[in-house]
């Protein structure tokens, strides 16, 4: 004869939650993986380029200069400047900060790299006058970033 085990209505109530518990923590470790870090910039819309090209990491002193649609204008990393003055003088002296070390203020200027973002909607004075600046400081590395157009 077969012998069948009853179990006590204890046991019946109470639902089986290890399986619930494995699922909660596979969700968690997901939801960790796949979150992103938020990245702390400044929203601007780059205008396009027909050509393809990227930014190479070089061994270089980088500094990012964003040139906004609205007033404050210039920002350096992520300090606004309202006035140009500030601005130009901010921007020399992290130039010159970048050259501590180096023998002369050629190969500082060399080797200090300007990454420009400038907003597409923004007027061409700001732009204008950080390149006659970066012009008369002899800063050559100095990169325009743009998107590529897709068509």
């Amino acid at each position: 004869m077969i012998n069948i085990q009853l179990r006590s209505e204890k046991e019946l109530d109470a639902p089986e939650i290890t399986p619930l518990i494995d699922i909660v923590f596979i969700v968690i470790v997901f939801l960790l993986i796949t979150a992103n870090s938020p990245l702390l910039t400044l929203p601007i819309d780059l205008p396009n380029s027909d050509q393809q090209s990227s930014l190479q990491v070089g061994k270089t002193a980088e500094l990012t200069v964003t040139i906004t649609a609205e007033r404050p204008y210039w920002h350096l990393e992520e300090q606004a400047f309202n006035n140009w003055n500030e601005f130009k003088r901010a921007l020399l002296l992290k130039t010159n900060s970048a050259a501590i070390g180096r023998t002369n203020d050629r190969t500082a200027t060399k080797s200090t790299s300007v990454i420009i973002a400038a907003d597409k909607a923004a007027p061409s004075e700001p732009l204008l006058q950080l390149l006659a600046l970066l012009n008369q400081k002899k800063i050559a590395n100095a990169k325009i970033i743009m998107q590529q157009s897709s068509y």
